[in-house]
C-alpha cells in the first residue's frame, strides 16, 4: 500500500476481444456475445410490461461465449503438464493428468479437480508489483534477454524484487496488439519484440531465488518463442512455463497491456506499484481472463 502515492489507477487489460480474429493465436477466438432467452424471446431491450402490466422496465442480459485466454489473462496451474520417463503427465505438485485433471465431461462440466484458476482467486490477488522494462532497452527488437542482461536493466533502471513480489514485463508487445486495431500482423507480432529466455538456466534460479509471486507479461507467452532447445527431445517446447508452472507454482499472465504504466514509472522515475489482480472464481478453468488494476 504504500506504493500508493498519487492515486492514479492504470487499467492493465486490453478489451478482451483483442488481439482481434483468431491468426495470431490458432484455437483462440474472440469473445461472442448473445442475449439470454426469456419466454422464447431474446432478453434484450425486453420490455417487462410484457409480464408485469404497466411496467416500464426496459432490460438487457445477456452471455458470452469465451476462450479463456484469447485476451489478457492469467494461466492457471494446470494450464501445462509435461510426460514424465514412465509415460505419466504430471503437473504442478504431482497432480497426474487423467486422473485429477481431465478433459471436460460430456455435461460441459470441468474435469479439472485439483489447480483450476479458482485456487488463484481465492487467494484475493494483490501485491507490490515490480516493472521490469525490456522495452526500454531494447525497442521492438527481436531478442532473448538473458540473465546477465535482465541483471544490467535492473542495475541501470534501479530496480529491485523482494520475495512475494509481481514481476511486470513490459515488451511492448500489448500496445502494438491495441494499435493494429483488431487487426493483428501475426508475422510481425511473432518476429518482434524482446522477451525473457526461459531456457536461461541462470534466470531460472534467480526465479526460484527471488520469491518472485507471479510473473506477468505483455507478449503472448512471457517467454521468448520459440524457446532454445537442447539437442534431446524431451526439452520443453515452454521451459519458462516448465520451471514456473510446473516446478515452482508460480503463475504466468499474458497479453497485459503495460505500456502506459511502464511509460508512467520510467517518467517517474519509478519502478514498483499496488497491483491488484484477481482472475475469476470459475471452478476447474486452465486460465481466466483478468482486468488488472496497477495503482500509483
Amino acid at each position: 500500500m504504500a506504493e500508493v502515492r498519487e492515486g492514479l489507477t492504470f487499467c492493465l487489460s486490453l478489451p478482451l476481444d483483442y488481439p482481434g480474429g483468431d491468426n495470431f493465436s490458432p484455437g483462440r477466438l474472440p469473445p461472442r456475445i448473445r442475449p439470454t432467452d426469456r419466454r422464447g424471446k431474446p432478453f434484450f431491450l425486453y420490455d417487462m410490461n410484457e409480464e408485469l402490466p404497466g411496467a416500464c422496465d426496459v432490460v438487457n442480459d445477456d452471455s458470452a461465449e469465451i476462450t479463456l485466454q484469447y485476451s489478457t489473462h492469467w494461466d492457471a496451474l494446470c494450464h501445462i503438464g509435461y510426460r514424465q520417463p514412465d509415460g505419466r503427465t504430471l503437473f504442478f505438485n504431482g497432480v497426474e493428468g487423467g486422473r485429477e485433471i481431465c478433459a471436460p465431461r460430456a455435461d460441459g462440466t470441468s474435469g479439472v479437480t485439483a489447480l483450476g484458476i479458482e485456487k488463484m482467486a481465492e487467494s484475493c490477488v494483490q501485491a507490490r508489483a515490480v516493472m521490469l522494462d525490456l522495452h526500454a532497452h531494447f525497442s521492438a527488437d527481436y531478442h532473448p534477454v538473458s540473465f546477465t542482461e535482465v541483471e544490467e536493466i535492473m542495475r541501470k533502471d534501479g530496480v529491485e524484487v523482494e520475495a512475494g513480489d509481481i514481476l511486470l514485463i513490459h515488451t511492448g508487445m500489448a500496445g502494438e496488439i491495441l494499435r493494429m486495431g483488431g487487426t493483428p500482423d501475426a508475422g510481425r507480432l511473432r518476429s518482434s519484440f524482446p522477451a525473457i529466455d526461459g531456457a536461461d538456466r541462470k534466470l531460472q534460479d534467480w526465479i526460484t531465488d527471488s520469491g518472485i509471486a507471479a510473473i506477468a507479461a505483455d507478449n503472448h507467452a512471457v517467454e521468448f518463442m520459440p524457446a532454445r532447445r537442447r539437442a534431446h527431445s524431451d526439452d520443453p517446447a515452454f521451459p519458462l512455463h516448465e520451471h514456473c508452472l510446473f516446478r515452482l507454482g508460480v503463475h504466468l499472465g499474458e497479453l497485459w497491456l503495460l505500456t502506459p504504466l511502464a511509460e508512467w514509472l520510467r517518467a517517474n522515475r519509478r519502478s514498483k506499484c499496488l497491483l491488484t489482480a484477481p482472475p475469476l472464481r470459475l471452478p476447474g478453468a486452465a486460465g481466466s481472463p483478468v482486468t488488472p488494476v496497477a495503482t500509483v
